[in-house]
């Protein structure tokens, strides 16, 4: 497949701009991408030696494992462009049985029920929860609801779930969730900032469920006669690809030259030089590259920063020569966590189960489960595994057990063993075990997280053709990842197009 630089496209620049993007993560790599499909110049910095960020898979001894993120959903259409564009839906693999996931209630896994009239029928929670949701459209009718968005704005997830549903669906449901998905829990997390879909929904409709299937209808309404033939070919939920998910980081690099794309180069210092009879915005930086001495690369006329906000404080940054502070980064906590890859024989696991995996809630810890949860990834993607064995994939740490993620890998498989030996009746050792640790897998999303919201825009603000992505802004999944990106570069594309007509002589 040829790069889509080659394309033609009326929306090309005339004279093409030449962009710095720092980090090659999925964030920065959607965004070297997109800029090179409308012709810009582009030049990837990433300080390790391998790009793809968070997105990490391994093929060894005919097992294949992801040791960051396992899955992505199609839930941005900024992911469904690229997808179309980069020629992956032949590549794209949906989980077997995906609908049939678990969380663990009194030490067993129970099934989590798939639509609302399930969860009022089942029993994985008590009646006065049940009634508790039954009522919530009616104890949470739109009524001045902005009123209660300000008078909660500060509110964690614990307390925004609890104050709709109860405090057992928060136990249950919301805290196994979001350990699974961001590492934290109910308590330390903002609300507004983790699940800003449902906070605007409380916004608008005061109720949760009533606003969900309002803005369903709406959705529906406003389609109006167009065919669905399009979205009938489209498999929904998560999904990996043949290969594992860092098959789509790898065919973003494809994409970009090997001269644009500097793998082992950890950019130092970055100086914007403000000059009127220059171009619009003249950046120059300063990187290292595998120990030589530090090269510089100027004229780039705008960057797109994808490093964490904690490493872009060790970066020297100047304008006009002089250096801009960034005392004003407040600190960001980070959730470390350990991946542990481990394989039993079919014949040594007595109570496997069908499906995507199962979750842990943090109180179940006193029937003496420390794990975060596991995927059954054997289960969802056959090829991943032999056929006389089981392949899973197990987190511990976040915020729940932050020294536990630091254990050594004998430790942790016996934590992970008997975890699972309790679940799924494992016997026995594993027969195979691989141990990987994440210092930072997620930024917390804390109660604070508006003031690290208000410094990235005070950066991009003060710094002209400075422009931030990555998992820090918008969401940590790896598809709000890939919209940051793309967005960034679509305003990099503004910029310099607005710049470029100021610059015309009238």
């Amino acid at each position: 497949m040829g790069s889509a630089a080659t394309k033609e496209d009326k929306n090309q620049p005339s004279s093409p701009g030449k962009v710095a993007v720092v980090g090659a993560g999925v964030s920065g790599l959607a965004a070297a991408y997109k800029l090179r499909s409308r012709g810009y110049n582009v030049t990837v910095f990433e300080a390790e030696c391998s790009a793809g960020g968070k997105l990490r898979s391994v093929s060894r001894d005919g097992l294949i494992w992801d040791e960051g993120a396992n899955t992505m959903t199609e839930s941005e259409v900024e992911v469904t462009a690229l997808l179309d564009e980069l020629g992956l839906r032949e590549k794209q693999q949906f989980p077997i049985s995906q609908n049939k996931r678990y969380i663990v209630r009194n030490g067993v896994p129970v099934m989590i029920p798939t639509n609302p009239l399930a969860l009022i029928t089942s029993n994985i929670l008590s009646t006065k929860s049940k009634i508790q949701i039954i009522l919530e459209p009616f104890l949470w009718k739109k009524n001045e609801p902005s009123k209660v968005c300000d008078a909660y704005a500060a509110e964690s997830v614990g307390e925004f779930f609890g104050r709709h549903f109860g405090e057992e669906v928060v136990n249950y449901l919301i805290d196994p969730m979001v350990a699974g998905t961001s590492g934290g829990d109910p308590e330390s997390l903002s609300a507004q900032h983790s699940f800003p879909e449902l906070w605007n929904l409380e916004n608008r409709f005061g109720s949760i469920i009533a606003g969900t299937i309002q803005a369903k209808w709406s959705a529906k309404k406003n389609k109006g006669g167009e065919t669905m033939g399009s979205e009938r070919k489209k498999q929904r939920g998560s999904f990996s690809f043949i290969g594992g998910m860092q098959t789509l980081t790898d065919r973003l690099c494809k994409e970009i030259e090997k001269d644009e794309l500097k793998l082992g180069s950890k950019v130092l210092s970055l100086a914007y030089n403000c000059d009127a009879k220059s171009t619009p915005a003249n950046w120059s930086i300063s990187y290292a590259s595998n120990s030589d001495k530090p090269s510089h690369c100027s004229s780039y006329n705008a960057v797109v920063m994808t490093a964490p906000l904690d490493n872009l404080t060790e970066l020297k940054i100047t304008k006009s020569r002089e250096i801009f502070p960034l005392d004003f980064l407040p600190k960001v906590q980070y959730m470390p966590l350990s991946v542990l890859i481990t394989t039993f024989k079919k014949e040594n696991v007595r109570r496997p189960l069908e499906g995507f995996g199962v979750l842990i809630p943090s109180k179940e810890q006193q029937n003496g489960l420390k794990t975060l949860g596991t995927l059954f990834s054997s289960m969802m993607f056959p090829d991943r595994a032999p056929d006389d064995q089981y392949l899973y994939t197990t987190f511990v740490g976040g915020s729940r057990n932050k020294e536990l993620a630091k254990a050594s890998t004998n430790d942790l498989k016996q934590i992970v063993t008997f975890d699972l030996r309790q679940l799924l009746g494992v016997e026995g050792e594993p027969t195979f075990v691989n141990h990987f640790y994440w210092s930072k897998a997620f930024p917390l999303y804390g109660r604070d997280y508006q003031s690290v919201l208000e410094a990235i825009d005070k950066m991009e603000k003060n710094l002209p053709g400075f422009f931030y992505a990555g998992n820090h802004k918008g969401g940590l999944s790896v598809g709000k990842s890939i919209a940051s990106g793309c967005k960034a570069a679509d305003l990099v594309i503004s910029y310099l197009d607005s710049s470029s007509d100021n610059m015309k002589p009238n």
